[in-house]
């Protein structure tokens, strides 16, 4: 990993709604960070913290109220024209949540997945483009013969596998990951991570892994940020994180986590956070150590 030149950086970024109204929600409010090329950096928190709202701005689906994004030092903008925009999303694809509802039912998995190539024209010819979908589909684990069925004959993990897929399709250098095990059975969940980190490998990817299990980011993040209530309260190296968790929002979440160990299990105890909101909003990023951040 290189820890010298940052492939992303968000910097102070707001995603508000309903601004100036008594309705107002601070989505996302005064968020910064940095993804370095290679890595995995975990996005974690509860529903409800801005998380996805986040990987949403960075992949450019929502215009943040104030901030900024640079991917590989360029700002992203809301006023580029075609062609940046084609360049932009050629560079960051999105791997989602839901697996049912980011597959269009009409279309057959070889059109789903090539519609990246279609768009961005990187087949000269149909035998290429069918080429290209077969492998990718065998790069995800699927088969050829997937390629002329409908998303509807497919399980949850193998639609998820046709999403990542269509991601790959462009060959992109940076993924938001949204989630992409929570609404699978926990029997594939696994298998789909390792999917991902093989891919990673393979293809010199970096990912911002979103989720809201502790779990299971610690075996696929470099670095791990907690968030709650649109602000960052943590972020750390993901060994340090869980061997010392300093913000009591992480000891909470960390405390939830079940072990198949049942005299763990017995004697585990659930750490419970309660936070004022208005203190909540006056905390400040403070450096603990190198690399390890904590909200005071």
């Amino acid at each position: 990993m290189n820890k010298h030149a940052s492939i992303l950086q968000v910097k102070h970024l707001k995603q508000y709604y309903h601004q100036g109204t008594d309705k107002e929600v601070k989505a996302v409010d005064d968020v910064s960070f940095e993804i370095f090329p290679g890595e995995t950096f975990g996005l974690v928190g509860e529903s409800g913290s801005g998380k996805s709202t986040i990987g949403k701005a960075i992949v450019n689906l929502y215009q943040p109220t104030s901030g900024e994004i640079i991917f590989q030092d360029k700002a992203l903008s809301s006023s580029y024209n075609k062609k940046e925009r084609l360049k932009f999303h050629k560079e960051i694809q999105m791997i989602f949540q839901d697996p049912y509802a980011s597959l269009n039912p009409r279309m057959k998995v070889r059109d789903i997945i090539a519609e990246g190539i279609d768009i961005h024209g990187l087949a000269q010819s149909k035998e290429e483009r069918d080429e290209k979908v077969n492998r990718l589909l065998e790069d995800v684990g699927l088969t050829i013969d997937h390629a002329g069925r409908y998303p509807h004959e497919f399980s949850g993990g193998q639609r998820q596998r046709i999403g990542i897929a269509r991601a790959l399709a462009v060959e992109p250098k940076f993924i938001v990951a949204d989630e992409p095990i929570s609404a699978l059975d926990v029997s594939i969940q696994a298998q789909v991570v390792n999917l991902l980190q093989e891919l990673k490998e393979s293809r010199g990817l970096t990912y911002l892994f979103i989720a809201h299990d502790l779990s299971m980011v610690k075996y696929v993040s470099d670095r791990i940020a907690i968030m709650n209530r649109g602000r960052i309260l943590e972020l750390a190296e993901a060994e340090e994180l869980y061997a010392n968790p300093l913000h009591a929002y992480t000891q909470s979440l960390l405390s939830a986590i079940p072990l198949p160990d049942p005299d763990y299990e017995r004697q585990r105890q659930r750490i419970h956070y309660q936070v004022d909101p208005e203190k909540l909003a006056e905390e400040i990023l403070k450096e603990v150590k190198p690399n390890h951040w904590l909200a005071q």
